[in-house]
């Protein structure tokens, strides 16, 4: 054979993958301008994008909503009832219970660790019997639909690794959040909305900042990060029209951006490029579907009577919740309201009042409506924080006041819905509610049982980043199959 002809036969490495990544560029690219063409079906419900064979198996779940009141709500103040904590009020909290914990700077200058009882009562409600503190009477009335789990764990005793690490699976950031897994593996249930919504509510002194790492992506591809949405002005930034431009004009644009930056993709094969091509159209989309779905103008009294007197008011908790029902009726597979000014390290009596007042009607009314439309049986819904509160006052015990400051050790979540078993009360603690005494829930413990109601086998889905496979509960988690259903 000619050695010239030989030569015309060879492809070195760097133009192989160089041309696989331009024809994988073009199928791509021809998903985002015409989804129908990749659409998967998930039992009767067709996805856009996601992998191939997940779920893994029958999903019990087709959407998460997630309640996370950031700061740390405090469980003996809420959730878990301790009346031995009566006799125990205002003595020393002995050392074979704290075992050498190591505690926060607020509180490691402090002589002593004097135990403080709540000022709340306790009462048991539903058939279930589940006790609740009078500070959550609404939730307290959906005792037999949601599953209260006391014995919730964490390593992180500080907010940013502790937040980030039950958003993430690693206290460190960097990898991609629990929205943008299930984002990528899961895809989204509506061309037009995306798959993953995050919505921020202030509550009472919430001086809490929240990076928007931690609806990240992390090493993902930046397309399955959250989108968030605002409690002013457009609800997504930069969806309207700038002044002067109609849709028409908006689309000779957006077609002449997606031929551009085609041609980057085949000069440099980033696969950013596809995703800004991506963004760029769902964008386009959603300047149809974001003001329907955040019109409430057809929404009832009564729906919105059950939300309560904030709901009409863009950007409180009570309107996000209901925003989250609207996308849960809409396809969207991860909606993530965050709720700040759970953390109370003084004047917690005053200050847990108004944050109940600010979220308990709303987190209640959200798992009613879901249920009386037929939602929650595929829709779970997850309330809770990044860790708990310590038995132990931080500062000094007055007669109606006191302080609380970081308990990872133990922590209540509840959930609901998609799976879970509903009526129960989950795990024990001791009764300095400091110590768990039976059935604990580990933060990946916690992650991997939210991927199983979703029918993902939480091990199986993983992304090969710096040579390494990832996945979000990292070499840990057990399902916690106590509370399925």
């Amino acid at each position: 054979m000619n050695p010239i002809h030989e030569n015309q036969l060879l492809v070195n490495r760097r133009h192989f993958f160089g041309r696989m990544a331009t024809g994988i560029g073009v199928a791509a690219l021809g998903s985002l301008l015409n989804p129908n063409l990749f659409a998967g079906m998930v039992g009767e419900q067709k996805r856009y994008g996601g992998l191939a064979g997940v779920p893994h198996f029958p999903p019990k779940a087709k959407r998460v909503i997630q309640l996370f009141m950031a700061g740390g709500p405090s469980q003996i103040d809420l959730f878990d009832h301790k009346p031995t904590l009566d006799k125990l009020h205002n003595t020393e909290l002995p050392d074979s219970i704290r075992m050498g914990q190591r505690i926060t700077g607020m509180t490691s200058g402090q002589k002593n660790f004097p135990c403080v009882k709540t000022l709340f009562k306790f009462s048991q409600h539903g058939k279930c019997g589940t006790w609740f503190s009078e500070l959550i009477p609404n939730i307290a009335g959906i005792a037999d639909d949601i599953a209260v789990i006391k014995t919730v764990n964490t390593e992180a005793i500080n907010h940013d690794p502790a937040i980030t690490f039950i958003q993430t699976g690693f206290q460190q950031p960097g990898r991609p959040c629990t929205g943008a897994w299930l984002s990528y593996g899961l895809g989204s249930m509506n061309e037009n909305l995306p798959g993953f919504v995050v919505m921020i509510s202030n509550g009472k002194e919430s001086d809490q900042p929240l990076y928007t790492r931690l609806w990240g992506s992390g090493f993902l591809p930046s397309e399955y990060q959250g989108v968030q949405f605002r409690g002013t002005g457009d609800p997504v930034l930069y969806l309207s029209n700038p002044a002067g431009i109609d849709n028409t004009a908006r689309r000779r644009m957006l077609d002449a951006t997606a031929k551009l930056n085609q041609k980057q993709f085949k000069a440099f094969g980033d696969p950013e490029i596809n995703t800004r091509i991506a963004q760029y159209e769902m964008a386009y989309r959603m300047q149809t579907s974001v003001p329907e779905l955040t019109d409430l103008s057809k929404e009832s009294e009564a729906t919105l009577e059950m939300y309560g007197p904030d709901v009409k008011k863009p950007g409180t908790f009570a309107y996000n919740c209901l925003l989250a029902r609207r996308m849960a009726e809409r396809g969207v597979t991860f909606t993530q309201l965050y709720h700040r000014g759970w953390d109370q390290h003084s004047n917690l009596p005053k200050r847990i009042r108004e944050q109940c007042k600010d979220t308990d009607q709303p987190s209640a009314a959200l798992v009613k409506d879901l249920k009386q439309r037929g939602l929650l049986d595929d829709t779970l819904v997850i309330w809770g924080g990044e860790f708990g509160r310590t038995v132990y006052s931080q500062g000094k015990i007055e007669k109606e006041n006191y302080g609380r400051d970081h308990h990872g050790r133990n922590y209540a979540v509840w959930m609901a819905g998609g799976g879970i078993k509903p009526g129960i009360s989950f795990g024990e603690t001791d009764d300095f509610c400091y110590n768990i005494t039976e059935n604990p829930v580990h933060i990946h413990d916690l992650n991997a049982t939210v991927m199983h109601c979703l029918g993902i086998n939480h091990e199986q889905l993983t992304y090969r980043f710096q040579g390494r496979d990832f996945r979000l509960t990292d070499i840990h988690g057990e399902v916690v199959k106590g509370i399925l259903a």
